[in-house]
Formats: structure tokens, C-alpha cells, sequence
């Protein structure tokens, strides 16, 4: 049965002000016509400013992880300031969002902090924070499809997670799905994720630059919908991220947010997450944002370090952090727009530090795939320079689920990371099977 008409409303604008033109979310759109700057989703604050600060915050809660559907996904919990125009009938969801914000309270005690979190995005049905957005965007076009828009298949380049949501989602909306992903760069149980959804995939012998290339062109044909995060649609459900923190910690705002950037439609989404909070007045402050790359794929520290002055692409090195191994973000200037906004600081994490950080947060009980490894190992650099001060709270991004990359695991406990931390590593202790041998090993 078809949610009642919204009274709220929502729709693509230019991303340079000076433009602002204005679209429908349902025309097949990613670039501005006037100057081809990204699109973002816009929302008429004034008819949600109609309802209190208190009312959103009683809403949301009343939602939080209900059996009621469509309230079982985080993202469709806050549907008015996501899309609020959507039919209950195109809603595709599997119950993303709700997240767990894992309280690593002995690890802030020993570093000094008033408190560290992590947001587990990685416990979600396809195992990372992409889910967030795959549902909005999957959704709308099931929508524009319903209306007649002739949209034949969703197409997205990616370095795993995208193209695991993409196809999952799809699969279940029922739209083909095409996936172009850089040949030998995958971990394995990334790479299989889409095969088993149905989906066409591709290797191409490049880059997740050169995919994205190549998927641009593709998607030039309409009836072909792009899925990548220069489509506004995906930021739309991963802003719910920061709402989600927020509600977690009792409507409080952290001193800091951690997140690891390599497309930057992450860090853009966080931010539009808080502005918006800020604008309808449940928050009255903004958290400060750290941006982590990997040292191998750093573009936008090295343009951090000119003070945004130029940003210059990069051809990006191999990194364990594959997800985030991206030279070109689409979404470079969204990225720095947040970031100028939120006083933010950008870091970056060597494949040594990223492994060894990884594996610091696993010794209290955490379990962090790379890219998380790259958010810690850049907290733990702030907070050894003094730019996080003792006693201020923290929460890290986690954006994927660390039994994807079983293999990297694996590989830093048996030392064939080079250069990392042994007293970290832990391997496993062969012995016989009798009591005096298990003892003589306990005892040593």
C-alpha cells in the first residue's frame, strides 16, 4: 500500500551556488547541464522546520530498529529527510543501517580520550557502509522505473563493497546489474559477492579510476542508471550515518568523527548528515572531521598540506586498503567544502601503520578491515601530535566487515606484512597432543 503524498519535498540542485539549478530526483541525471558540477539532494527545510527539533528526535527513535517496515533500516527510519517522496511499494531494503557503535572504552582509557567509538557499518546485509546508499538509490530507480522511465539495467564501478551492495540490491529489486571492477584488485570474497547476486561483472585490466572511466561512458546511454556516489542518491542514505552517531550517544555530538576517504563521498555525506541536524536544531554544534587515506592514495592530503590551494590527481599505488586505493575522487570538491566547514584535518596511514593499527584495535576486541586500520592508525597519529587533546570523544568510521579481507588477517599474524609490529602478531602454537607438551608451552 502506497505511503500518503509527502508534504515534504525533495530534488537535485548544481552544487555551485552561483548556478543552482534545480532538477527532478526522477530524470536520469548526475552532472549539471549548465557546468557539469555534481548534483546534490536537497530538502525544503522550511516545511521540516514546521515540526520541533524534539518531534524528529521522538520519531527517529520511535523507528529506531522497529519489526515495522519499512523502520527496520536505519535509512528509512529518517525517510522524510532522505527521500520523502518514495511509495512504500519501491522501497527495497534489507535492513540496513542500525548499527552497532562499539564502545572501545578500555582502549580510550589507556590513550586518554572521554571516549572512543566505532560505528560498525560493517555489520550489514552486504557487509559494508555502501548498503546505506545502495538502498536509496535502488529504491528511486525501482520508483522511476514504476513511472514509466525506461531504465533497463544499474551500472557502477568499484573496488568491491559498491559493487557487492549494487548487486545485492538490484538483485532484489529485480534490475540487471552491471559491474566493472579493476582486474587482480579484489579481495576474493569481494570479487565472488556480485557473481553470486547475478550480476555481469567485468575485469577490466586498469585501475578503479579507469573503471570509473569507462562506467561513465557506458552510463552516457540512459536507459543504463549510474550507481557510483557522484550520484547524489547514494549520499542521500549514507548521511543517515551521522544521525545514526548521534542518536547513539543521546543526541550529543562527538569532539571528533574519523572516517576513511578515497572516492570522498563518504566524508561529503557525513557532513550534509550533521548540517542538516544543525539547520532543523537537534544539534547546536558541529563534531570536527578527520579524514584518513591511505599513504599510497593520499591526493587529498597532498592538497590538505597547500591549504586546499590546488588538488592535483595521483595514479594510485597498490595498498592493502583497496577499497580506497583512488587517485581521482569525483567527489573531491564536495570532500573539501565539508572539510573547510568542519575545521577539518586530513592524515594519512603507511601500509605498516595501517596493519599495525588494524591489529591494535583487534587487542580489544574489535576485528577491522583495512580501511579501518587506516581511520585508526590516522586517530592514534592525531592523538600523539596533540591535534585530538586528551579527554575529548572520538568516533571512528568502520565501513566494511573485517571477514572481507580474511586473507589480510591472516597474513599479518604470520608476519608476511613487512615491516609491521611482531610483538602484534599472534600465531598459532603447533604442539602435541598430551598434557605434559600443552603444559610446557603454558608455562614458557
Amino acid at each position: 500500500m502506497s505511503q500518503a503524498k509527502s508534504e515534504f519535498e525533495a530534488y537535485f540542485r548544481c552544487t555551485d551556488q552561483s548556478c543552482g539549478k534545480t532538477y527532478s530526483l526522477n530524470e536520469v541525471i548526475y552532472t549539471c547541464e549548465n557546468d557539469g558540477e555534481l548534483l546534490t539532494v536537497e530538502h525544503d527545510l522550511e516545511r521540516l522546520k514546521k515540526y520541533s527539533p524534539q518531534y524528529w528526535k521522538d520519531l527517529f527513535e520511535a523507528r529506531f530498529r522497529s519489526q515495522k517496515f519499512p523502520y527496520s533500516s536505519g535509512v528509512w527510519g529518517k525517510r522524510e529527510w532522505v527521500l520523502p517522496e518514495i511509495e512504500d511499494e519501491n522501497i527495497v531494503t534489507s535492513g540496513e543501517g542500525g548499527t552497532h557503535l562499539y564502545s572501545a572504552d578500555r582502549w580510550a582509557r589507556d590513550l586518554g580520550l572521554g571516549g572512543l567509538y566505532v560505528k560498525q557499518c560493517g555489520i550489514s546485509h552486504t557487509g559494508s557502509f555502501k548498503d546505506l546508499g545502495m538502498t536509496v538509490l535502488v529504491s528511486q530507480v525501482k520508483q522511476m522505473i514504476a513511472k514509466g522511465v525506461p531504465i533497463r539495467a544499474v551500472a557502477c564501478a568499484s573496488t568491491g563493497d559498491t559493487s557487492a551492495a549494487l548487486a545485492s540490491y538490484a538483485a532484489k529489486a529485480g534490475i540487471p546489474a552491471l559491474i566493472f571492477l579493476p582486474a587482480n584488485k579484489v579481495s576474493t570474497a569481494q570479487l565472488i559477492q556480485p557473481v553470486a547476486n547475478g550480476a555481469k561483472v567485468l575485469a577490466l585490466e586498469t585501475d578503479f579510476d579507469g573503471c570509473m572511466q569507462i562506467v561513465k561512458e557506458v552510463t552516457k546511454e540512459k536507459s543504463i542508471y549510474l550507481a557510483n556516489s557522484m550520484n547524489s542518491l547514494r549520499i542521500e542514505g549514507q548521511k543517515t550515518i551521522s544521525v545514526e552517531i548521534t542518536q547513539q550517544l543521546g543526541w550529543e555530538v562527538p569532539d571528533w568523527i574519523v572516517i576513511p576517504g578515497g572516492n570522498l563521498g563518504n566524508v561529503s555525506a557525513l557532513g550534509m548528515g550533521f548540517e542538516m541536524m544543525k539547520d532543523l536544531g537537534l544539534i547546536d554544534r558541529l563534531p570536527r572531521i578527520l579524514l584518513a587515506q591511505a599513504a599510497n592514495a593520499s591526493p587529498l592530503y597532498s592538497s590538505y598540506k597547500t591549504g586546499f590551494s590546488e588538488f592535483n590527481p595521483v595514479v594510485a599505488k597498490k595498498t592493502l586498503a583497496s577499497a580506497i586505493q583512488i587517485g581521482d575522487p569525483v567527489s573531491v570538491k564536495k570532500a573539501i567544502r565539508v572539510l573547510k566547514k568542519f575545521d577539518g584535518v586530513v592524515e594519512i596511514a603507511t601500509e605498516e601503520e595501517l596493519s599495525d593499527a588494524a591489529a591494535k584495535g583487534d587487542r580489544y576486541g574489535l576485528y577491522n578491515d583495512p580501511h579501518t586500520g587506516v581511520a585508526l592508525a590516522a586517530m592514534l597519529k592525531c592523538k600523539e601530535q596533540g591535534t585530538i587533546g586528551k579527554g575529548q570523544k572520538v568516533v571512528v568510521i568502520s565501513t566494511a566487515n573485517g571477514l572481507k579481507f580474511t586473507e589480510f588477517k591472516v597474513n599479518y599474524h604470520e608476519g608476511k606484512i613487512m615491516g609491521t609490529n611482531t610483538e602484534l602478531a599472534n600465531r598459532i602454537i603447533p604442539c602435541k597432543a598430551d598434557i605434559d607438551s600443552v603444559l610446557s608451552i603454558l608455562k614458557s
